[in-house]
């Protein structure tokens, strides 16, 4: 049965990984047939497809950070509440909050991920970035 501390312990090293760019870290902390869901896209399974899914949703911003701000563990589901603050390679800023909700295995290890969040609202800022790069760059 997995223990509060395991889930703990693997929340501490998936956001460490995440902040640190050590994707390969992350997903190792992922079951070997686990599922990974963010709005807008195709669930992805399995721990090199998590890897890769981190490395290209997370390319565009060399400055980001995920801050966990809440924290729910009931059995062995944790719904984490999070402040995304990045930037593009551009530096303009994008920031937004963010709901994962993480299913465990026995092992403490992550069988399941959901991430939710206002994708208009990000679209949105992506936008906006984009304009004023662009305006940047004719200027």
């Amino acid at each position: 049965m997995t223990q509060r501390a395991d889930i703990e312990r693997t929340l501490a090293a998936y956001f460490d990984g995440m902040n640190s760019e050590r994707y390969d870290q992350v997903a190792a902390l992922f079951r070997p047939d686990a599922r990974l869901k963010a709005p807008g896209t195709e669930w992805v399974q399995g721990t090199a497809a998590v890897e890769g899914y981190y490395r290209a949703a997370l390319g565009p911003y060399p400055d980001h950070r995920d801050e966990p701000t809440r924290t729910v563990i009931a059995d062995t589901v944790a719904t984490v509440e999070i402040h995304f603050k990045g930037a593009l390679a551009s530096g303009i800023p994008l920031e937004f909050d963010a709901v994962d909700v993480f299913d465990f295995d026995d092992d403490g290890r992550i069988t399941k991920l959901t991430s939710w969040y206002d994708s208009h609202e990000v679209r949105s800022q992506l936008r906006a970035a984009r304009a004023a790069a662009g305006d940047r760059a004719s200027g």
